[in-house]
């Protein structure tokens, strides 16, 4: 998926062992990265599962996606599983046919209810990318106790277009694993109730302006306790290198789209301002140079993580027996957004009705600000400078209920920040040179006090998202055409309780690409990556792998845990290589 803000003619010169070509349905690909291979790689984990033996429903199976249609398919519990769950997970399998193809969203639902959001990987001539991606659903488990509809939405054009032939399928399996509970492995609290707030077709609706929502009119039980909302906010088109955005006056001479770069997720409760979430910088295979992200693609490209915003304060508003409206909406949206959310509801089951309401809302809507230190040459024609983003608040949410074992009153205290400086050497007229440089960090800091009766708990959590993108296109000094693309790209979360033991998870993918052809038209390439994540959230207590890659094949996978390596060597030997030209910066469709 390539913005307008890519024009250029790109250099991209994938290398890559022979593959198969003939494909007709899904590849298992194995659940752990192989070192010596190209297929899509990640240092991300497995989710971890009980020790009872599952149930799993297939929801479906080599499902084709070659056009824009919603594909339906069909779900009933598992007879043999009937329940409590200690985990439920979603499991799903993809496979790309050799050929040409943009990166496609996939997203699935049941019932309307978003049960997994991804995006797809490239293929090329002779390179069939296949990947495994799970997710843990165990907190939709409500929606899992009956027969549901399913809805997989996964557009994928084939055909001609434009004087190329997109011919790459994509197909998939999708199953749903069901742990049964245990005393060694017990039920753990779900949401009573999962609501769904979409766009107008049941699936992620499109946010094109800052007026744009999706959401859900609803009547909630009256003996509500605790409400939270799941969501993903996926920048496209124009919006999906939203950090290189510049104020719209801009566009023209800095070969960039508008709606500046700040963005960010607002909920609302009856058109009142209730929560707030960083966007986080979705990379997906095709971003900027496809060369970054193969085999290592960047941190969630395939497996989306949503941002659960807290609105417990609201919960006794929205169980007053009123009907009311969520909504989510994304500021500065520039066409345009894809978004999805869940709605997770906990009840007082030892109450048929709680009362409560709203103490404090100090939240309003951003007010971001623009700096600008741009300057014109007239002899070279071009703009050289920077820009600058920036937005900063602090609110409070406070709530009660009064539940069948006494008032509880929740206080939310949360920061959320947002910088993006940008610095240009840009011609608009002949592109020699178009560099663009962007540093950018989204964060939120959150501390939830809960009070009933002397019983006082604390929760923090901090989430940030620092990125950063050098793109330069230009003439060296004897002749041709250069590119060097560099990215690094974070998430960080920490959080902890009551002051016990912090819990950290850190995400980090960086990878760089120097294309040059020369006078002559030779032609050079160098690419390379690097992914690490690192959890103390894990069973064990650690989770510290790294994955490095170069010249688009896997060299190495290190468990920093267990400090063993595997490294490629002579022993994989050298794969075989064919060169060919893409343009992957062009408008998606």
């Amino acid at each position: 998926m390539a913005s307008t803000f890519f024009r250029l003619l790109t250099l991209a010169v994938l290398t890559l062992p022979p593959t198969s070509f003939a494909i007709a349905q899904v590849v298992l690909a194995p659940t752990t990265p192989e070192v010596g291979s190209s297929s899509p790689a990640t240092a991300e984990p497995l989710v971890p599962r009980p020790t009872t033996k599952p149930c799993t429903v297939q929801l479906f199976t080599n499902m084709e996606f070659d056009n824009y249609d919603n594909h339906s398919f069909t779900y009933a519990p598992p007879a043999d599983c009937p329940g409590p769950w200690a985990k439920v997970v979603f499991t799903a399998d993809f496979t790309v046919t050799a050929g040409t193809q943009f990166d496609r969203t996939g997203a699935f639902y049941l019932g309307g209810t978003n049960i997994y959001y991804g995006t797809t990987s490239e293929p090329s001539s002779d390179y069939s990318p296949d990947w495994h991606v799970e997710r843990d659903v165990t907190d939709l488990s409500s929606i899992f106790k009956s027969e549901q509809a399913g809805t997989a939405v996964l557009g994928n054009y084939v055909g001609e277009y434009n004087g190329t032939d997109y011919d790459g399928l994509i197909y998939a399996n999708a199953a749903l694993e069901f742990y049964p509970a245990n005393p060694v492995n017990p039920a753990p609290a779900v949401p009573d109730l999962v609501v769904a707030v979409t766009g107008s077709g049941g699936t992620a609706g499109t946010l094109n302006t800052t007026s744009d929502t999706i959401s859900q009119t609803l009547s909630l039980p009256e003996n509500v306790e605790s409400v939270y909302l799941d969501v993903i906010a996926q920048p496209q088109s124009d919006d999906e290198f939203y950090y290189f955005n510049v104020p719209d006056a801009d566009e023209s001479a800095l070969l960039s789209d508008g709606g500046t770069a700040f963005r960010e997720v607002e909920v609302w409760i009856d058109g009142s301002p209730a929560g707030a979430a960083p966007v986080y910088p979705f990379l997906n295979t095709g971003g900027i140079d496809p060369n970054l992200w193969m085999p290592i693609a960047g941190n969630q490209t395939h497996n989306f993580k949503p941002f659960r915003v807290n609105l417990t304060p609201f919960a006794g508003l929205l169980g007053n027996g009123s009907t009311h409206t969520v909504a989510v909406s994304v500021y500065n949206a520039d066409s345009y957004f894809l978004a999805t959310a869940n709605l997770l509801v906990y009840e007082d089951h030892g109450s048929r009705k709680v009362t409560g309401g709203v103490l404090e809302n100090t939240l309003t809507e951003p007010s971001p600000t623009v700096t600008q230190n741009l300057a014109y040459n007239a002899s070279t024609g071009a703009y050289t400078g920077t820009i600058g983003d920036e937005s900063s608040r602090s609110y409070v949410i406070r709530g009660y209920v009064n539940t069948s074992h006494g008032r509880v009153e929740t206080t939310l205290q949360q920061s959320i920040g947002f910088t993006n400086t940008q610095t240009f050497d840009v011609d608009p007229a002949t592109y020699l040179p178009d560099i663009q440089n962007a540093v950018q960090n989204a964060t939120l800091d959150s501390v939830v006090t809960t009070a009933s009766g002397r019983n006082v708990s604390t929760s923090e959590q901090h989430f940030a998202y620092p990125i950063t993108v050098d793109f330069a296109y230009g003439e060296p000094s004897g002749g041709g055409l250069y590119e060097n693309v560099s990215v690094d790209q974070v998430y960080k979360f920490t959080a902890k309780t009551n002051g016990s033991q912090e819990v950290k998870t850190y995400e980090e993918t960086k990878s760089v690409d120097d294309q040059l052809e020369d006078a002559d038209g030779n032609y050079t390439d160098s690419s390379s990556s690097s992914q690490t994540y690192r959890t103390n959230a894990y069973p064990g207590g650690c989770y510290d792998v790294t994955l490095t890659a170069a010249s688009n094949v896997l060299t190495d996978v290190t468990d920093n845990c267990k400090n063993q390596t595997r490294h490629s060597g002579n022993a994989y030997g050298n794969p075989s290589a064919r060169h060919f030209r893409v343009h992957p910066f062009q408008t998606h469709f």
